[in-house]
């Protein structure tokens, strides 16, 4: 059965329902209000088996050489304190930290030879999620800018068609804000304008000194041990529900009175293109009326086995949620797995991956993997896991700030992917003996965001139109070979 989709209304003919302040509600909630309140629906030109994208971001920078792309045989400066251990598919060694994902190995292939030349986090944040490997004139580390290139979320949510009332692409479980209180560059529009980023769930409260996957995993990057203070601590989903007094009857009553007060057109009009319009805010209002959609946006329904599946912390709850909104109809979800760049390992390296880091997306990445198999989305629904940039081949010791070694940016990295068609049990590409430099097969950010692309089903000619009508495309490189 196809996916439904409900007819498009144009902003003027949104304006001229007029005052939709009588719902308490804001003029760029009115458009979705319109379409659910619309007796039929039509429907979309999407496949029947629709194909989504769950981007796992590493927000630091995951060490290469202590994950996917070990050197055993390197000098132990290189190496570090982990032991590789194999995998399911012959000749395929990863992390012992990882028991979980390699027992899985069929499922899932891992590029080791993607890199760039920005080993700096805000930089290289832009780069990678927004598949460009050239900083966009005027660009500044301090803050996002308007001339920013777009991320892939962005690009999604404004190229991808909406199903079932939902935003066609949602960041999860919070913006990528540095501890400082800077809310890190690409992850937004940019260029294209702040009215197609995509919905952006705060599902946690920033905290300025836990990492990782807090609660149970909470560290601090300059101790090795020790608690860390949560007492505000909560992962909820944003309310989407109707005031307890508007029943939905009521509801649709109201969006007719508001339909009928349409001599307030031009100076609603002109409050709306100076106001602009938030879609993503637009489309999260119109499940008001679907209580079944609401529970895909969080946990709290969820059995409580598989919760444990997943994990009951940041990294295994957020990764549900990007499965329920996968299985709802988003068709690209971004999950940020780790506030204040936590796998930003300068140092207490080695303590921090085996015992916060690497246990709970082993466990959280593997959860989410079996849950779509089981659910039959494993084949269209492409999981991406990679950082802002990789670590360097040799350790270093800050000993102003740490106890023990870590290793300090670079731009080299390994990739994950797993669903979507990918052939799992692959090592694409490959590093010279330290893993600094691509050995064979380098790719490029260009190509990962044309494999994102791809995946959602995005012909090469696909564009974005701005103000002036002028096209930009938005593939940049081509698909990782091989890969599917």
């Amino acid at each position: 059965m196809p996916y439904l989709q409900h007819a498009a209304v144009s902003r003027r003919v949104a304006v001229q329902a007029g005052a939709v302040g009588l719902l308490g509600l804001g003029v760029n909630h009115l458009t979705p209000l319109r379409a659910m309140a619309k007796s039929g629906s039509q429907a979309a030109a999407f496949p029947e088996k629709a194909r989504s994208v769950i981007y796992i971001f590493l927000s630091g920078g995951l060490s290469q050489i202590d994950s996917f792309d070990m050197k055993p045989d390197a000098p132990s400066e290189v190496r570090g304190d982990f032991d590789p251990i194999a995998t399911k598919t012959p000749g395929l060694q990863i992390c012992e930290h990882l028991p979980q994902l390699a027992a899985r190995s069929d499922k899932w292939a891992v590029l080791r030879s993607l890199a760039h030349k920005q080993p700096e986090h805000s930089a290289g944040h832009l780069l990678m999620l927004t598949g460009r490997s050239i900083l966009p004139a005027g660009f500044s580390t301090a803050q996002p800018k308007a001339t920013d290139w777009p991320s892939i979320a962005a690009v999604a949510n404004a190229v991808t068609a909406p199903r079932n009332n939902l935003p066609p692409a949602v960041v999860l479980p919070e913006t990528l804000i540095h501890r400082t209180g800077r809310v890190i560059p690409g992850q937004f529009a940019g260029e294209m304008g702040a009215h197609r980023n995509p919905m952006f769930l705060e599902l946690c409260r920033f905290n300025s000194t836990a990492y990782g996957a807090y609660p149970t995993y909470a560290f601090n990057h300059q101790q090795l041990h020790g608690t860390v203070k949560l007492d505000d601590f909560k992962f909820q989903a944003p309310n989407l529900s109707l005031p307890n007094e508007m029943s939905p009857e009521r509801f649709r009553g109201r969006l007719k009175l508001v339909e009928s007060l349409s001599r307030q057109r031009q100076a609603l009009e002109a409050a709306a293109e100076s106001e602009g319009f938030d879609r993503h805010r637009q489309r999260a209002v119109s499940l008001l009326a679907d209580p079944t959609t609401q529970k895909a946006f969080e946990v709290a329904h969820v059995d409580p086995k598989l919760q444990d599946r997943y994990g009951r912390n940041t990294f295994g709850w957020s990764l549900l949620i990007a499965r329920q909104l996968v299985e709802a109809g988003v068709n690209l979800v971004q999950v940020n797995l780790g506030n204040n760049e936590s796998w930003d390992t300068h140092g207490n390296q080695f303590n921090h991956l085996k015992n916060f880091l690497l246990p709970p997306t082993d466990q959280a990445v593997s959860a989410l993997i079996d849950d779509l198999d089981e659910r039959g989305l494993l084949d269209s629904t492409l999981i991406v896991m990679a950082g802002e940039m990789g670590r360097t081949p040799r350790l270093s010791k800050l000993s102003k700030f740490y106890q023990e070694a870590g290793r300090d940016h670079w731009g080299t990295q390994s990739v994950f992917f797993a669903g979507g068609g990918v052939k799992g049990g692959q090592m694409l590409g490959s590093t010279d003996k330290i893993g600094a430099y691509p050995a064979t097969f380098a790719q490029s950010p260009e190509n990962l965001g044309a494999t994102i692309y791809h995946a959602l089903g995005l012909p090469r000619e696909t564009s974005w139109q701005d103000p002036s009508g002028r096209p930009h495309f938005i593939y940049h490189g081509e698909p990782i070979a091989g890969l599917m």
